[in-house]
């Protein structure tokens, strides 16, 4: 079976794009990589990953960019005074899937030229994180819109309480693929994030 990439992005900063990286990291015990931290260094997304999954597997790749504010990443790298160079850019070899994580929303810019969308090659299967808040429709329809422009394989989980009104009208829109759901939890560790993880699993695999 041929390994495979899987691109996590959001509607926004702060839906839980992290949390759904690590379900599908253990769900198929791939490695994880998140090629641009923007702020938190002491407690980055790969840590948080590391620190939520059961399996001994997976392989956890350094940032290409490891910046010191938490703001969009063109921003941040002004403030650090260094410049985010695509060539630096590099995915890291490895025989296993391998989930690579975003920072905010497709466009949010990584430089004068370049945004996040330009991380995606055309073999990644896109996973898109949704969670609502007033706009979310917009912001999901958007997003799923510019990545079917672009023909790129892509399926959404939903993330927080469900709002049936939202994700109806969403379904309805766009015929994406639900691949599920992760719910307003009071914490999440390991136990949780593997519960999530067999949820998604069977529907990762069809992709």
């Amino acid at each position: 079976m041929k390994n495979s990439t899987y691109f996590i992005t959001g509607t926004s900063t702060d839906v839980g794009k992290t949390v759904v990286s690590a379900a599908i990291v253990e769900a198929l015990h791939a490695d994880y990589w998140k090629p641009i931290q923007a702020g938190e260094l002491d407690y980055c997304d790969t840590k948080k990953v590391k620190n939520l999954i059961s399996n001994k597997k997976s392989e956890f790749y350094d940032n290409a960019f490891s910046l010191k504010i938490p703001m969009s990443p063109h921003a941040a790298a002004e403030i650090d005074n260094v410049s985010i160079d695509m060539k630096k850019i590099k995915r890291p070899k490895t025989k296993n899937n391998i989930v690579i994580e975003g920072a905010g929303g497709l466009l949010v810019p990584l430089n004068d030229k370049k945004t996040i969308l330009d991380l995606i090659q055309p073999n990644d299967k896109v996973i898109v994180v949704s969670r609502h808040y007033l706009g979310s429709i917009n912001h999901t329809l958007l997003t799923l819109s510019l990545l079917k422009e672009k023909g790129l394989e892509t399926a959404l989980v939903f993330s927080g309480n469900e709002h049936k009104t939202t994700e109806d009208i969403i379904k309805k829109m766009t015929g994406v693929t639900i691949l599920g759901r992760i719910e307003e939890e009071p914490y999440f560790d390991k136990n949780v994030v593997k519960e999530y993880a067999n949820k998604l699993k069977p529907e990762l695999l069809k992709l």
